[in-house]
């Protein structure tokens, strides 16, 4: 049977939120420690903040202006819009269910407690009391709301309070209303500090109970909390900007005053207050959400920092790799051999140290750098910095449209360039996504370069957090193509041809639908053809309709893609061959690696970019071959390794929706071992490191005996 377009693609936006289904269910999941329970109830929550300022946005923009255009999945902008809000309604009540039926309790038991005001003791009522009035009252500003006091421009993601008030010295007096922004500077969860205990109450359960002493004179009848969520996606003509800075600075400004895409009120808001928000504000049905219960659960990632170890993953502390082990000197080691590292299971330290020793060594005359995301106190920027004060050529390609990380990009790149350092804010119209160090230094025999390529952005925060890896190599063909990219990057270089990098938007599309021909054409000789990916996101059509063509064919085809994809398997004569697996567990997945097997001699490609149509056409990004057969062999053990895990791994169904691996196999009755990969990493690398450090206690020790003897 002929199959329409439609049946060839799921929906981006509805794949999206299935994916952040999958983080709910792992707030659920009781074998969790309960504080990190919590951080996934955070992270659901922080998750739709951003698909509603973008995503959701984005939709209301379509509509807004006509857009009349089906997606390929044929929808229409507003029916899309319609079925996020179907879907999303019921999660969004369960996540809160979770929260007050399951967690909160559990909370309480492990003496982690939340408190209303009603239920506090005199004397810490005197104290909450007190605390207003020192430090919350001068702060808050009372917003009316009438004909001469139009109703304020709240900031995006806000935390509000509509207070009702009425006039007791006036008989029958119509109601007014007054609105609250809750300030963000102010901690939320406020400490009774209890020595035993972590008893907290909420920052609006405070001002609620204190409203009076805002308005003297009148009777605060009711108080609701809501939260509006704001088009946060810049609108950028940079090839009409004079300075790009400049414009992001202004459009960052902007963010905080967008058209409303959301709006959370709380349950119990009376129905003649919610109309007047939603027609103040003029939202649509499909744009409110009632929630029962604490708005904005994203906050309860401060929890986290709560010292229970107990409550907690047990504690990892990544290994530094045998090989910046056993020398100090960075560039003789890379010198000798490729160096790869799988974090956070490998330390970044070693990614920050690279830099560091750069920016020291007097025979380094130049490095070249891109920042798509840094962290607050990044040891990388500071070393940059040093660099340029040692008078080394420092380029740095700062990515300042890297969403929602635009502002803490411009602090840092203003910062480098008072140091001297060469900022550079990549090529008009791209993102520059990719992830390079270039260092460049003079050696005997002239000038040799140096380089490190990732999968991860120069951040040392989250690389404690994420997966990613990472290669350290001195091979001149790969540091010829930085240079190259390097001066398409920050000057008019026309250059197209690379030797061994596969380059966004230059030859990454047309190289990926190659290989996967070249896999088709391998296996119809040799009947052994296999691809492998792991990415974060697959929506590319034009490559998925590539790899349903070479499932027809009769490749087998395993897929590990932590969020979105749009692609259906196990469709008969289209995806028979195909399995779609996810995996979400105390590390996001965030390392992209794509393995063909070529008859056995395997093609692999490492680094930053997914299989989207911007990371292929609207972005700067790299894949680079693992060319090294030990590393090569380490790698495609790594990647089979992660499709044994039974505990974390969700598998995908035609329809899109994901049923738990560890489900399907009790099913089938077939007896398996329960595997948490990332876990086996984690134990795996532990391991390795006590075998080495042992192997080199008894080194020293045989050296030292030697030493003794008199033996030289």
């Amino acid at each position: 049977m002929t199959k329409t377009k439609t049946e060839y693609f799921l929906n981006r936006e509805l794949s999206w939120i299935e994916f952040n289904k999958r983080v709910l269910e792992e707030a659920k999941d009781t074998s969790q420690p309960l504080l990190e329970r919590v951080k996934f109830i955070s992270i659901f929550s922080n998750n739709l903040d951003e698909f509603f300022m973008i995503r959701v946005a984005g939709l209301k923009r379509q509509v807004k202006s006509n857009v009349n255009e089906l997606t390929t999945d044929g929808m229409s902008a507003q029916q899309q819009r319609d079925k996020i809000y179907e879907t999303l309604t019921p999660l969004i009540d369960e996540q809160h269910k979770i929260f007050k039926e399951e967690i909160i309790p559990e909370l309480a038991v492990n003496g982690i407690k939340f408190f209303k005001y009603n239920e506090l003791e005199e004397e810490e009522r005197a104290k909450v009391d007190n605390y207003f009035e020192d430090e919350i009252f001068p702060v808050l500003t009372p917003l009316a709301i009438d004909n001469v006091h139009p109703f304020p421009n709240l900031i995006n993601r806000s935390l509000a309070l509509a207070i009702i008030l009425e006039d007791p010295d006036i008989k029958d007096a119509r109601e007014k209303v007054c609105v609250i922004q809750i300030p963000n500077n102010i901690s939320r969860f406020y400490s009774l500090e209890n020595d035993e205990e972590n008893n907290f109450i909420l920052l609006e359960e405070i001002i609620k109970a204190n409203a009076e002493k805002l308005f003297i004179g009148m009777k605060a009848i009711d108080c609701f909390a809501f939260r509006i969520t704001r088009n946060a996606d810049l609108e950028l003509e940079e090839e009409e900007a004079a300075d790009l800075l400049t414009l992001i600075e202004e459009e960052v400004k902007k963010r905080r005053l967008g058209i409303l895409v959301r709006l959370e009120v709380d349950m119990n808001m009376p129905d003649k207050l919610l109309n007047f928000l939603k027609n103040i504000l003029k939202a649509e049905n499909n744009e409110i959400y009632k929630v029962d219960g604490m708005l904005n659960l994203g906050d309860l990632m401060a929890l986290s920092k709560i010292e229970k170890r107990e409550l907690k993953y047990e504690g990892f502390t990544p290994r530094i790799s045998s090989y910046f082990r056993e020398e100090d000197n960075f560039f003789k080691t890379i010198s000798e051999h490729d160096v790869f590292l799988h974090h956070p299971f490998y330390s970044f330290s070693s990614v920050s140290e690279f830099i560091a020793q750069s920016a020291e060594d007097p025979n380094v005359y130049a490095i070249k750098l891109t920042l798509y995301r840094t962290s607050g106190d990044s040891p990388i920027i500071q070393s940059l910095i040093e660099a340029a004060e040692n008078g080394k050529q420092v380029t740095a390609v700062v990515e300042l449209k890297a969403r929602f990380d635009e502002e803490n990009n411009i602090i840092w790149a203003k910062s480098l360039e008072n140091a001297g350092v060469h900022v550079i804010y990549g090529v008009a119209g791209l993102k520059t996504h990719c992830k390079m160090a270039l260092v460049v230094r003079k050696e005997e025999k002239g000038m040799k370069r140096y380089l490190h390529m990732s999968t991860g952005n120069y951040n040392s925060a989250t690389s404690r957090l994420y997966t990613d890896f990472g290669l350290f190599t001195a091979d001149q063909d790969f540091c010829k193509d930085s240079s190259h990219l390097f001066n398409y990057l920050t000057g008019y270089s026309k250059q197209r041809s690379y030797k061994k990098l596969l380059v966004a938007p230059l030859n990454l599309r047309k190289r990926m639908l190659k290989m996967i021909d070249d896999e088709i054409r391998s296996h119809k000789e040799n009947n052994n053809g296999y691809i492998l990916f792991k990415n974060n996101s697959l929506a590319d059509e034009e490559v998925i309709m590539k790899l349903y063509q070479a499932s027809k064919a009769g490749v087998k085809i395993d897929l590990i893609t932590r969020g979105m994809c749009r692609l259906r398997p196990k469709i008969k004569d289209l995806s028979d061959n195909i399995n779609v697996y996810s995996i979400v567990g105390r590390f996001l997945e965030h390392s992209r690696a794509y393995y063909f097997h070529n008859n056995g001699n395997a093609n692999l490609y490492v680094g930053s970019a997914d299989i989207m149509q911007r990371n292929f056409d609207r972005r700067v990004e790299t894949l680079f071959p693992i060319e090294d057969n030990r590393i090569k062999e380490d790698l495609i053990d790594i990647l089979r390794m992660y499709l044994t895990d039974t505990s974390k791994t969700w598998v995908m169904g035609s329809n899109g929706n994901y049923t738990r691996k560890e489900e399907l196999l009790k099913i089938s009755e077939e007896p398996f071992e329960k595997i948490n990969i990332q876990e086996s990493f984690v134990k795996k690398v532990i391991k390795k490191h006590e075998k080495e450090v042992k192997e080199d206690m008894r080194k020293k020790i045989t050296s030292k005996k030697v030493s003794s003897n008199g033996v030289h």
